[in-house]
Formats: C-alpha cells, structure tokens, sequence
C-alpha cells in the first residue's frame, strides 16, 4: 500500500511518467450488463494457507537475494515477475507482461487469464507485487499477491469453468502512486474497460495484528465479502485507513465496480477492535509497515488463512 501524504501529490506525476508506455491488448466484446443482485456464490474450494506461505517464503528469498528488497526498478522486483509468470505458465494461464517507465525506470505488470468464459464479462483479482525500499514487503504486500497466486492456481488444479471470464494482476509501481495499475486502465479503450464487471483489489492480507476490513464500494461485491465472513462468524468493519491508496483507486475512477480486503497498516487498533479480533489494542495493525521488518515472520497465519479463503469464496461467486 502506498505512502498517504505526500505520496498522493508524488501519485500524479509518477501517473502523468507512465503515459509513455506500452499496452496489452484486449480482445473486444459488448459490454457486460451491469448485475442487479449479489450472485450466488459457487461453492469454492478451501485455499491452502500453506502453499500460501510458501509463495511468501519465495518472495522472502528473492527479496534476501537481491539487496533486501522488490521496489520497482530492482533486479528483485524483476524477479519476482519473473518467478510469479514461471508458475502461472505451467498452470496453463495466457500470460502477459506490460511495461511502463516511471521515475526513469521500466516497470512491470503481470496479468494472467484463465481461457474461457465471457470474455465480455470479466471478473479481476489484482494484487501490487512491489516492496518499498527499505523492506521485502511480505505483508505489504506479498500476502496479497502470495493470495491471488494461489487463488490462481486452485482455480488451474480445480479446472473451474467459470461462466465469465477471469485474469488476474500483479500491478507494479504501487509504492510510487499506483502507476503500474494506473498505466493498464489508462490503455483500456472504453469499452475494454466496461467489459470488467469486478475487480477485487488485495493489499495487505496478514498484519501481525490484524483486522478485518472490507472496502465498501461496489454494494455486490461489498455484501460477497461480508456473506464469507458472516459464514465464518467474523465481524468486520469498512475499510477507511485504505481507501483510494491502492490499486483499486484507478479502476473505480475509470467506472468500474470495485472492492476488496485489507487487514491494517500503521493506524492504531482499538479496544473495541481488539475485544472483536483479538490482538493488541492500542498498537499498530503493522509495526514493521514499510519498513526492513516486513519479512515473513510479520503475519499473522490466522488473518492469511481466513483471507485467502474469502479471496477464493468472491473469485467463484462472482465469475459463476
């Protein structure tokens, strides 16, 4: 998740950079109908937090084998699109991957569509793959990328057919103003854009001392999170410390539904928040929030297992 003040002024020209860039292109198809009730959620396969972990323990080590950390423009963030690609390939995904300039480097972004389904219709699930500079970024925001990648591949080893279509992202540049994500809705033509019925942005899923927060943005894709979580016996609150700080920021600006979960950065839980999720009142979600500490003993497994799950629960209701 990006920096608040000032990064928001840095946001607009590391944005107005990107213009430069190349594009992906998408294939045209009539817009998809705008929903008019919460889908039925198809039932979704439990997500393994241990391969989860697993991923993260690979981003750990890219991180530790390139200066410590995955900030755009590093031979570590390179790596990591180049690691994540590797496993999306052999799982039989179309993959991309889109370059952009920002602060005179070339960033990347990785999408990856699942074939089939109504390519008129597209559900998205999209995660920042960049640390700062100062850390790995294993919380911020490997758990969200580590969650999508396996969401990802369960869709791949279940051969789930759903009836729109699915890709999911890994945005560059989110560190510096949301600009890898930023780039790709700006290529969009406008009806590529309005053929994207959902996307589902994941930005810190693991806080050591977690909460449970929903964006409260789109009302169908708001009231899919809650449903999950109301089924699990877990309450959550909105999403205000995130809003219009990450990924999902450029998409709904361009008109698109969006949404999504975050578990807490560098505010302060409450009593009332510690009574509800446990954990410590009084201290930060994240204490090693942007900084060198942000390696994988900075999760909590319980927040990563429930969320990866409820990022799986909204992949499959909302595509069916």
């Amino acid at each position: 998740m990006k920096l608040s003040v000032p990064g928001r002024t840095a946001a607009a020209a590391a944005i107005a950079v990107a213009g430069l860039l190349t594009t992906t292109a998408i294939s045209n198809a009539a817009p998809a109908p705008e929903a008019a009730a919460t889908p039925k959620a198809a039932a979704a396969p439990d997500i393994s937090v241990d391969n989860v972990k697993a991923h993260l323990a690979d981003l750990q080590s890219v991180a530790d084998a390139n200066g410590g950390n995955r900030a755009h423009g590093s031979a570590g963030y390179k790596a990591s699109i180049d690691q994540l690609k590797k496993k999306l390939d052999a799982a039989g995904f179309t993959t991309s991957v889109q370059e952009f300039t920002a602060g005179g480097e070339t960033g990347y972004n990785l999408i990856a569509d699942w074939p089939g389904g109504d390519d008129g219709q597209v559900v998205m699930a999209g995660a920042h793959l960049d640390s700062v500079s100062d850390g790995p970024g294993i919380n911020d925001n490997g758990s969200g990328s580590a969650a999508i990648l396996e969401t990802a591949l369960t869709v791949a080893r279940e051969k789930y057919q759903p009836t729109k279509h699915l890709r999911f992202a890994w945005w560059g540049a989110e560190e510096i103003g949301m600009v890898g994500s930023s780039h790709y809705v700006d290529s969009l033509a406008g009806g590529d854009r309005s053929k994207i019925s959902a996307y589902l942005n994941f930005d810190m899923l693991s806080s050591p001392n977690a909460g449970y927060f929903v964006y409260d943005d789109d009302p169908t894709i708001e009231k899919t999170f809650k449903d999950y979580y109301a089924g699990k016996n877990v309450a959550t609150e909105p999403d205000d410390e995130g809003d219009g700080r990450s990924d999902h920021a450029p998409f709904q600006q361009a008109g698109v539904p969006v949404g999504g979960l975050f578990s807490g950065a560098e505010t302060t839980k409450s009593a009332e928040q510690a009574q509800k999720w446990g954990g410590t009142a009084g201290e930060a979600f994240d204490k090693c929030y942007h900084s060198s500490c942000d390696g994988v003993s900075n999760i909590d497994g319980t927040a990563l297992d429930r969320n990866s799950d409820a990022v799986a629960y909204a992949v499959w209701g909302l595509s069916s």
